[in-house]
């Protein structure tokens, strides 16, 4: 069983997965934290966004693990530094490089080859799983996408301004959307949920009532 949730930077594809996935009792693959991984362990190598030979050269012996909702990279627990707003500045860049695409793609599709699955992402219903019983596609309007992030944010004592966020996600949106490998789309077959204004308890219950029409769960 797969399910693809896909949508823009702060659309709620993370908080629904999970949740779902728990009522479910299936694997929950949050694809985006895979990509914050590889931004957060170029920035702590130095390298430059822009030297590829050897932003690649780190991939190979880079292990990337989870274990509960914790991500583990080279062996130390980084769930809280891949969210820090230095990884949400550059991560865009580096999910539009085409070798590090491929490689995540590869390692998600091996997760996903010998269990149930939810996955959510921006390209997991169009090239990761494209053979999903169910896909999804969520959206919401840039301000409210914002207005959750900062919540989250300032919740966590980040300093850091509702414009900033609204800029930054507006600009994530622009290279996640004209980026040449697997842009951010809706795939032919995904149904769209605009979750702007709507709780999550709702959106969670309109992507179950999509998983029983096709007797997914």
């Amino acid at each position: 069983m797969q399910i693809a949730v896909d949508g823009p930077a702060g659309s709620g594809k993370s908080t629904i997965a999970k949740i779902i996935a728990k009522e479910k009792n299936i694997t929950y693959l949050d694809t985006g934290a895979m990509y914050r991984a590889v931004t957060l362990k170029v920035l702590e190598s130095n390298i430059a966004f822009d030297d590829l030979s050897s932003i690649e050269s780190l991939l190979p012996n880079m292990e990337i693990g989870f274990d509960g909702n914790q991500l583990i990279l080279d062996g130390k627990d980084v769930s809280e530094d891949i969210r820090e707003q230095r990884v949400n500045d550059k991560v865009s860049i580096i999910a539009a490089m085409g070798f590090v695409r491929r490689d995540m793609v590869s390692r998600q599709q091996k997760i996903a080859s010998n269990q149930s699955i939810i996955m959510d992402g921006r390209d997991i219903g169009t090239k990761v799983l494209p053979s999903a019983e169910v896909k999804i596609f969520l959206t919401a309007s840039i301000e409210e996408r914002a207005q959750r992030r900062y919540n989250e944010m300032t919740e966590k004592g980040i300093d850091i301004t509702f414009d900033e966020i609204c800029r930054s996600i507006a600009e994530r949106d622009r290279i996640d959307s004209t980026r040449e490998e697997s842009p951010l789309v809706k795939a032919d077959d995904a149904v769209e949920i605009d979750t702007s204004g709507i709780g999550i308890e709702a959106v969670v219950k309109l992507v179950i009532a999509e998983m029983d029409k096709v007797g997914v769960c």
